[in-house]
């Protein structure tokens, strides 16, 4: 495997010691990004205790502990860097993942990534117009994509048109996969409501 993200010498030494404070026999450090390939990713750093890492998880062996990094995210830490610049007040523990928000799409992604792909570069640079973007909150079993309105979005009179004509059907017509789009959001609340 090459290797996606780079720990500094400086970050594995403190995260060693960070980890042998815990008094877990093989604890090691988890790197996922949620949201990967949209502007809302965020690259997170967990204790993973045994038995914590999943299966799918690609290991990276470093001299002191062990990295699992979720399968899902691996793509995305391309050329990440974790650093921890030492300070009067301690320090600070820094991750900088430049691919995490660059849309990394193919056929054969996984379905929430091709649907938050879809969102971001042609459904919400279009409602940013109205104050307005859609967010996926999760994919069902049944490959419903669950979907929340924000900003000038939420309260407006023209959403069932909006999310029936445009979105559904532009999410559907490159997403054969999808059975559905669901509206989990509150429009009763107009405060932001764009008219």
């Amino acid at each position: 495997m090459s290797q996606a993200i780079e720990f500094t010498d400086s970050a594995q030494e403190y995260l060693a010691d960070l980890l042998s404070r815990q008094e877990v026999e093989g604890i090691g450090v988890r790197v996922f990004i949620t949201q990967p390939g949209t502007p809302h990713a965020e690259t997170c750093l967990a204790y993973c205790r045994p038995g914590e890492e999943e299966e799918s998880d690609e290991v990276l062996t470093l001299s002191r502990f062990n990295v699992f990094l979720e399968k899902h995210s691996v793509g995305f830490l391309e050329d990440a860097v974790v650093d921890f610049n030492a300070d009067r007040m301690g320090g600070q523990l820094t991750i900088k993942a430049p691919n995490a928000k660059m849309p990394q799409v193919s056929a054969d992604s996984p379905l929430e990534d091709r649907v938050n792909y879809i969102l971001y570069s042609e459904i919400n640079p279009g409602l940013a117009a109205h104050g307005g973007e859609i967010r996926l909150m999760h994919m069902t079993e049944d490959n419903v994509a669950v979907l929340m309105f924000g900003g000038g979005c939420q309260g407006c009179a023209a959403v069932d048109v909006t999310l029936k004509q445009g979105v559904e059907r532009t999410l559907i017509e490159r997403i054969p996969e999808l059975t559905a789009i669901r509206d989990v959001t509150d429009h009763t609340d107009t405060t932001n409501a764009y008219y």
